[in-house]
């Protein structure tokens, strides 16, 4: 061997061994998830009612009383439903959101309907058009809208609805159960109080 090969064979050696540290390091397993720790879809969902459900009203909270009229325009009052659960989904057919949670509002209503009773109030201002959406996408609860805009009506502001859709369930004594904007939530809280 002359004297140039041997720093040859050492820097060859020692970028073979940089190399295998390189491919070892890459090979290290990703640390495993802590299970508590929540998904960035579920922290996104937690965040819409952190961001738009937190100044909702609180459980055991007397729901506000209302009368509102139904398409047909026979008047409808929340007390009507005492003594039965009562979702009130508040919506309008011009919103994106509430159209993508029209057909699970529709199946969850098939689900519970006979235990649970559901109120849609919209916040449509066009009747043809709140009528014409509930025909459409048979919508067969009861429907109720002061054909006013959202944040001037006295039921947005009493319900403290920021945001549509939002969604409350109330007991059979007329008090507030829970607030939400996540339909999952509303599915969950149907199936403990009328899964069974």
């Amino acid at each position: 061997m002359n004297k140039l090969s041997i720093p040859l064979v050492k820097v060859i050696a020692g970028v073979a061994l940089a190399a295998s540290i390189l491919v070892l390091a890459s090979c290290k397993r990703a640390p495993k998830k802590n299970a508590a720790e929540p998904t960035a879809t579920e922290q996104a969902n937690e965040d819409l009612d952190a961001k738009y459900a937190k100044d909702m009203l609180s459980k055991g909270t007397e729901a506000p009383a209302f009368t509102l009229k139904t398409p047909e325009g026979k008047e409808v009052a929340l007390s009507d439903f005492r003594g039965k659960y009562v979702v009130l989904d508040f919506w309008a057919s011009w919103c994106p959101d509430c159209r993508k949670d029209a057909p699970e509002v529709k199946a969850l209503w098939e689900k519970y309907g006979d235990k649970v009773a559901f109120v849609g109030v919209s916040f449509d201002t066009e009747k043809d058009k709140w009528t014409e959406y509930i025909n459409e996408n048979g919508l067969g609860w009861c429907h109720v809208s002061p054909l006013a805009k959202w944040k001037e009506t006295q039921v947005s502001q009493d319900y403290k609805v920021n945001w549509i859709p939002s969604m409350y369930l109330i007991d059979p004594e007329g008090k507030i159960v829970f607030g939400t904007v996540m339909l999952d939530k509303l599915a969950s809280e149907l199936e403990a109080v009328a899964g069974k």
